[in-house]
C-alpha cells in the first residue's frame, strides 16, 4: 500500500532522528529473510541496545541529503534495504556481523559512523572493536591498579611485622 505525503514525511523525520540520535547506521540488503529470521535479528538487536528497520530507499536518501558522509551512504540504498542502528558505535555492527555469519540472505553493504561513510569491510572492522563498556572497564582497571598497588605496599610492612611476631611466638613455644 503506498504511503501518503504525511506518512512519507514522518518516515523521513524518523530516519533523520535515527541519524542524529545514534552513532552508527548499518545498511544491509535483504535477499529473502524469513519472518522468523527478521524477528530473531530484531530481538538480538533490541537486547543489545540497538534497532533495525526496513526503510524505503528514496525516503532514506532524502533524509541523508546534506549530511556529512550522506552522499556516499545514500548510494547504498538500492533494492530491498534494511538499516540497523545503535548509540554505541560497536553494538549494531557486532550484532549484524554475528547474524550474517549464520544467514547468507542478509548482506552488509556499508554504513555511516558519525560523519564517516563506511563500506562493508569498515563495518566488519568496527564490529571487532571493543564496546564502550569494555573500554570504560579497562580504563577503570588501569586507574584503580596504582591505588591497589599503593594499598598493598602500605600494608606490606604491617603484614611482615605480624608474620615476624608470629614466628617469634612459635619459637618461644617450642
Amino acid at each position: 500500500m503506498p504511503l501518503n505525503r504525511q506518512q512519507k514525511s514522518d518516515q523521513v523525520e524518523w530516519i533523520s532522528n535515527v541519524l542524529e540520535g545514534n552513532e552508527v547506521l548499518v545498511v544491509m540488503e535483504n535477499k529473502g529473510l524469513t519472518v522468523a529470521a527478521v524477528s530473531k535479528l530484531r530481538n538480538e538487536m533490541r537486547a543489545a541496545g540497538g534497532g533495525i528497520k526496513v526503510v524505503k530507499n528514496r525516503l532514506a536518501r532524502i533524509a541523508l541529503q546534506g549530511r556529512p558522509g550522506g552522499d556516499a551512504t545514500s548510494a547504498l540504498f538500492a533494492g530491498p534495504t534494511v538499516i540497523a542502528y545503535s548509540a554505541d558505535p560497536v553494538t549494531a555492527p557486532k550484532v549484524i556481523t554475528n547474524f550474517v555469519k549464520d544467514n547468507d540472505k542478509l548482506v552488509v553493504l556499508g554504513g555511516l559512523m558519525g560523519e564517516t561513510a563506511m563500506d562493508a569491510k569498515g563495518i566488519e572492522a568496527l564490529s571487532k572493536m571493543p564496546s564502550r563498556e569494555e573500554i570504560i572497564a579497562s580504563i577503570v582497571g588501569c586507574v584503580m591498579a596504582p591505588g591497589a598497588n599503593l594499598v598493598s605496599a602500605i600494608t606490606a610492612p604491617a603484614t611482615n611485622l605480624a608474620s615476624i611476631t608470629k614466628t617469634l611466638a612459635e619459637r618461644e613455644d617450642a
